[in-house]
């Protein structure tokens, strides 16, 4: 154990990753750790919050490390003090992330989970102020969600979070709003598959139905994550997100992706819903953000006085952080220069085909699945997975698990394909199905 550790556990639950991250030393997709003078080969990018590699250039350049440092003197409460950075950086976050003009409204918070509470929020306003004007009153509060989600950890989102690992939410009060059995795909998707997520599509859609007959004006919402990560890296197809953007038009209630791991890049689109013939009405967004929050398009408007428009709806102290807006808006940057959400797609294809392969010839493990770099394989057992991921951090790989017995591949938007054959080198040499 590492003097940090054994500090840190004088105080607080110190039960977490192995490695002192040493942030001079650690370059490109390789983490140093201070305790061993280990390198690791990092596939896991700070649980994919950070979009580029460790040490980039254009984050060393002098121009930016002054600005960065200058505002790291003072905080601001961004929710009513503004700063020239503030304002550049929600300008650059905006002409980067909707090149499509979809979204008209932005909010800015820190941290996903609150994303995703204010989105919530958003629509609890939306469809309250909706009933009353049709003289409904006390309706327009609960949330439509998916079993096996991750929405965070606090508040209202703590009422959706049910993946495999009870600690996350047993024990503390949540709303016993309607939970849908997910659709999820596996892979590789044959007639077989799609005939057997057809009927669990079927059965999906008609648990909303239900729902949206027995709590009649009272869903305000139905939030999905475009892959459900947290709960196993699960996808699912386009015809499903069809079927519930014709049902939140339908029932008058909107429809939002919780983008926090997905979006910026990971899956080879800004944002993985552009994977899809579907735009939601809002999207919650964090982790490569660097801060937090959530857009929403004009759909919100058809209430004129939402929480958009009617002062201190929603809001916060800070508003989000200005240090890390401004290294935001660096990565935005980066990411458009070096055509990294091109690389994330091209190098996931490789990756994920590089996986296939090597399940195919040795059979140790299944449902090798991915969009752009977020990517996933399964072993038989948890207990299986859990060794080999031991077995992959002593070879030197940070890689973590999801689901019940998956691995979860999330690496830096500009990992390199030398990167992605070192990895595989380790993972064909040493795991074991």
């Amino acid at each position: 154990m590492s003097k940090i550790h054994e500090t840190l556990q004088k105080y607080i639950l110190a039960d977490g990753l192995r490695p002192v991250f040493d942030v001079e030393k650690s370059h490109g997709s390789y983490l140093f750790d201070a305790s061993s003078g280990k390198e690791f080969l990092d596939l896991f990018s700070f649980f994919a919050t950070q979009p580029v590699a460790f040490n980039h250039p254009m984050l060393r350049s002098g121009d930016f490390t002054e600005k960065i440092a200058k505002h790291a003197i003072h905080r601001p409460s961004l929710s009513d003090i503004y700063t020239e950075e503030y304002a550049e950086f929600v300008d650059t976050f905006v002409r980067h992330t909707n090149s499509n003009e979809h979204f008209s409204h932005y909010f800015f918070i820190e941290g996903g989970t609150l994303g995703v509470e204010n989105a919530l929020k958003v629509a609890m306003d939306w469809k309250t102020r909706k009933n009353l004007s049709r003289g409904i009153e006390g309706k327009g509060n609960q949330i439509i969600h998916f079993r096996n989600a991750f929405h965070g950890r606090s508040g209202y989102t703590l009422s959706m979070t049910n993946t495999f690992d009870p600690r996350k939410y047993q024990y503390f009060a949540r709303h016993p709003w309607p939970r849908i059995e997910e659709p999820a795909l596996s892979f590789p998707c044959d007639d077989k598959v799609i005939r057997s997520v057809e009927e669990k599509e079927h059965k999906a859609l008609e648990q909303i139905k239900k729902s949206l007959q027995d709590h009649q004006d009272d869903i305000a919402a139905l939030i999905i994550e475009p892959i459900q990560g947290e709960g196993g890296d699960q996808h699912f197809r386009n015809e499903f997100f069809l079927q519930l953007r014709q049902l939140a038009d339908q029932h008058e209630f909107l429809l939002i992706f919780d983008e926090v791991q997905t979006g910026i890049g990971l899956t080879g689109k800004m944002w993985c819903f552009e994977h899809f013939d579907i735009k939601p009405d809002l999207i919650a967004y964090g982790k490569k953000v660097q801060v937090a929050g959530c857009a929403a398009s004009t759909r919100v408007d058809e209430v004129p006085d939402n929480v958009f428009h009617t002062s201190s709806r929603i809001n916060s102290t800070w508003g989000g952080n200005l240090v890390d807006m401004i290294r935001c808006q660096r990565y935005l940057e980066i990411i458009e220069k070096e055509k990294l959400i091109e690389n994330a797609a091209t190098m996931g294809n490789y990756f994920v085909e590089q996986l296939q392969q090597w399940a195919k010839e040795k059979n140790q493990i299944h449902n090798v699945r991915g969009r752009g770099l977020m990517i996933a394989f399964d072993f038989e057992t948890s207990e299986k997975r859990n060794i080999a991921m031991k077995t992959l951090w002593d070879k030197g790989i940070i890689i973590l698990a999801c689901g019940p017995k998956s691995l979860r591949i999330r690496p830096h938007l500009d990992l390199s394909k030398q990167d992605i054959d070192h990895a595989m080198n380790i993972i064909s040499d040493h795991v074991k199905g």
